[in-house]
């Protein structure tokens, strides 16, 4: 894909994932945060695997190793069970506040776990981009209307080893790219996570629960709709062709944008103030951006 469709679609892809950290928020106080996860898996397999089929690209199991299985494993539980399960019950006590701070922390984990898996070397120009977005995220999120970082708690905790745990999971998948599509890639590790997450549910206290619920409204069926097949199936399938294309550590420097975005979001939907901080944050992001994804 040409490069400058990819950035694109990655910001695209960034400012869907921040409208997601609302959508996630609302689903996990309304219901059992891993009863939402594996609803959303669900969905979102069940698409990806129907692009897969649309696009000719059946997936030949015979032809893949042991070890290579492994892999796939090793990827759907960081990527998806694991992910999957800690954000979701991080989200229900988190701040939003938090949980966009610590989504900033991606660029520097990734290039940290690049470099020490592949042995990349990370320039002083990539440091400083790190450095310069991290500011830029820091500026935008705790200096907007209401905004206050909390003392560290379980919740955050909990959504930052969910991050940790989809970064070293993307990492990995570099390694895959030669022998793999990124489409084929997406299709075994997302179907495989969420088959951990079902039986996972199967076994948990809510799903004795599951029969005797009611209908929760259409808003919240919506909601998990757009998080389960706009945001994480489309979204990551995205995400997962940028990893192979561009890299981990170059893909993660786009994640400066999430917490942007809820910002933006919430300026046209909750008329909330834009501030100087505002642009400030913006302009910081943009140059770390440029300067964290150049070699």
């Amino acid at each position: 894909m040409n490069p400058v469709s990819m950035q694109v679609l990655l910001i695209g892809v960034m400012a869907i994932w921040g409208v997601n950290i609302s959508a996630v928020k609302v689903l996990t106080t309304q219901l059992d945060p891993l009863l939402v996860a594996c609803l959303r898996m669900v969905l979102a397999v069940a698409v990806i695997n129907l692009t897969l089929f649309l696009a000719r690209q059946p997936l030949k199991l015979r032809g893949i190793t042991r070890k290579q299985w492994l892999r796939f494993l090793l990827c759907a539980l960081l990527m998806v069970y694991g992910n999957q399960v800690l954000f979701t019950a991080g989200m229900r006590s988190a701040s939003a506040t938090n949980a966009a701070l610590i989504s900033a922390l991606s660029p520097l984990m990734a290039s940290l776990l690049v470099a020490a898996m592949f042995r990349e070397t990370l320039t002083r120009r990539r440091l400083v981009g790190i450095v310069i977005g991290f500011g830029g995220v820091a500026a935008v999120v705790l200096n907007r209307s209401g905004a206050a970082v909390e003392g560290a708690g379980w919740g955050d905790l909990q959504v930052f080893s969910a991050l940790l745990s989809f970064v070293s999971g993307g990492v990995l998948i570099q390694s895959m790219a030669k022998q793999f599509g990124a489409l084929v890639i997406s299709g075994i590790i997302y179907t495989i996570g969420t088959v951990i997450l079902c039986v996972h549910l199967a076994f948990s206290e809510i799903a004795g629960q599951i029969p005797g619920m009611a209908f929760p409204g259409w808003w919240l069926v919506m909601l998990l709709l757009f998080s389960g097949v706009v945001a994480t199936a489309i979204g990551n399938m995205v995400w997962n062709r940028a990893l192979i294309e561009i890299g981990a550590a170059r893909s993660a420097m786009y994640q400066y944008w999430i917490p942007v975005f809820g910002v933006l979001f919430a300026i046209l939907l909750l008329d909330e103030p834009f501030s100087a901080w505002h642009a400030v944050g913006l302009v910081a992001i943009l140059l770390g951006t440029y300067l964290g994804t150049r070699r």
